[in-house]
């Protein structure tokens, strides 16, 4: 699509209400903004939580820069340039040599200059979000925690309930407050959010706490002096990144759920835990001694022990009445080894604040129920091959990798980093009214070109079937389709 400025649609007299400020909530502000719809949103907190450490953007969240200058512009500045990768196995020893990522993405035939993706560290990349916010003057209120959310068919309005009594109304409601959202009540039921029985351990911290070891420091160095570098550990049952870069150096590990993890950025733990913790790693091989080194150096109170909360795939994203409707991992959730999470949240919000300009005011339930169509089996494909990449980084086989370093890399298929999710609602949307009006299955209409897997047919999974076929050593079915 061209650029379209803010201030290029007309003004829609939609009015949404948003909850959360995640990357999904900050997105559906901006977009909506330039939608023309007018925005408000609420935040449990004080502040927006900016901490954290790096995490995977995909090229189909970013597309829509475009009609951001100075996103685009900043996101350019912060991002990763000459980045290069290796991989290792979980004891240290080198399996793949550093290579530029330019040079890995020539390899697999894909175009450098227009990556699939790029790791981009979460701080950063949140501020630049944030920062346009406020450029754009949206209301925002702080330490309005929500504990309900209602519809009123009849007079068309959705809202919430804070936990002081205060009642909020709007047109739409966008729930953006993550897998614990009220809004599941009337969405779908009471499905709750369970562990994935897996938890992240994460720390950043600035990179002079290495001078205390020089061989981590040596260890965990940047390419030619100033270049970043992601250094992967793939283990039995377990894998690891690490980071380093001028300003910063940060690690993450996966590791089985011990208690003592959260959904929460400030949920810290201390290195004599992740030392414990990385004793009991499957198998003969241990730890790489310079990894345990490098959690040593960790300053205290910077380790986040983040829990992994996952909820089955569900149809129902919206209410029904379709006033309230979700996104991001209140919708569905990631693992980690998906690299999708934060692609899928961006998507979600960029689709919902086309839907609704397209259809406009009177036809909001329809938006909304659009959207939702498009992006259901989209984001249960994306859930799934979450499972076939931690299959893939905690079961790696090394003798595959010698012939072929992208068997030690987590598939990042074209249906996935190719899509425009604002193009496709443009250019599909009237054929889906059409094809929800006369009740056609959105794989069964010739119509739509799929933003799946070509060839693929959903059908009903459950984590806890994938989970029982993980532990007893049987490989994630995908299903029928071109996955690649």
């Amino acid at each position: 699509m061209e650029p379209k400025l803010v201030g290029s649609y007309p003004k829609s007299g939609i009015d949404v209400l948003i909850v959360g400020t995640g990357l999904a909530g900050l997105t559906a502000a901006i977009e909506c903004t330039r939608k023309g719809h007018n925005v408000r949103v609420l935040e449990r907190n004080s502040t927006i939580n900016t901490a954290g450490d790096m995490y995977f953007m995909g090229l189909s969240a970013t597309r829509f820069f475009q009609h951001w200058p100075e996103m685009a512009s900043e996101y350019d500045y912060i991002s990763l340039h000459n980045a290069w990768i290796e991989t290792r196995k979980h004891d240290g020893e080198l399996m793949l040599k550093p290579v530029r990522v330019s040079d890995r993405l020539r390899a697999a035939g894909l175009d450098p200059k227009t990556p699939p993706g790029a790791f981009q560290m979460r701080p950063l990349v949140y501020k630049m979000f944030v920062n346009q916010v406020e450029r754009l003057g949206i209301k925002l209120e702080y330490n309005r925690r929500v504990v309900d959310y209602f519809e009123d068919e009849e007079t068309g309005k959705g809202g919430v309930v804070t936990d002081d009594g205060e009642r909020y109304e709007a047109d739409v409601v966008i729930a953006a407050d993550g897998v614990g959202s009220k809004s599941q009540r009337l969405v779908g039921g009471q499905v709750r959010a369970k562990s994935s029985g897996k938890a992240m351990w994460r720390a950043a911290f600035p990179r002079e706490h290495l001078d205390k070891n020089p061989e981590v420091k040596e260890f965990f160095h940047m390419i030619e002096g100033s270049e970043p570098i992601v250094r992967t550990f793939l283990g039995p049952q377990t894998y690891a990144l690490t980071l380093s870069r001028e300003d910063v150096m940060v690690w993450i590990m996966n590791h089985d759920a011990s208690g003592s993890e959260a959904e929460s950025w400030n949920n810290t733990i201390e290195a004599d835990e992740v030392l414990k913790g990385m004793d009991e790693v499957r198998g003969p091989a241990k730890w790489a001694p310079i990894f345990r080194e490098l959690v040593k150096c960790t300053p205290p109170k910077t380790i986040i022990n983040f829990q992994l909360l996952w909820r089955n795939p569900q149809p129902s994203w919206a209410s029904k009445g379709a006033r309230v409707i979700q996104i991001g991992d209140c919708a569905h959730s990631f693992l980690p080894s998906s690299g999708n999470g934060a692609t899928q949240a961006i998507e979600d919000a960029i689709s919902l604040a086309s839907c609704l300009q397209i259809g406009g005011k009177e036809n909001i339930p329809q938006s909304v129920r659009a959207h939702v169509r498009f992006r259901f089996v989209r984001n249960a494909c994306a859930q799934k091959l979450g499972f076939a990449n931690a299959e893939l980084l905690q079961d790696t086989k090394w003798d595959e990798v010698k012939l072929d370093p992208r068997r030690a890399a987590p598939r990042l298929p074209k249906w996935v980093w190719s899509h425009d999710p604002e193009a496709y609602a443009y250019e599909n949307y009237d054929t889906v009214v059409d094809s929800m009006n006369k009740g056609i299955r959105l794989e069964d209409d010739d119509r739509i070109p799929p933003n799946y897997p070509p060839g693929y047919k959903y059908v009903p999974w459950d984590i806890e079937q994938i989970m029982e076929d993980m532990r007893n050593g049987k490989g994630v079915e995908l299903s029928p389709g071109d996955w690649s």
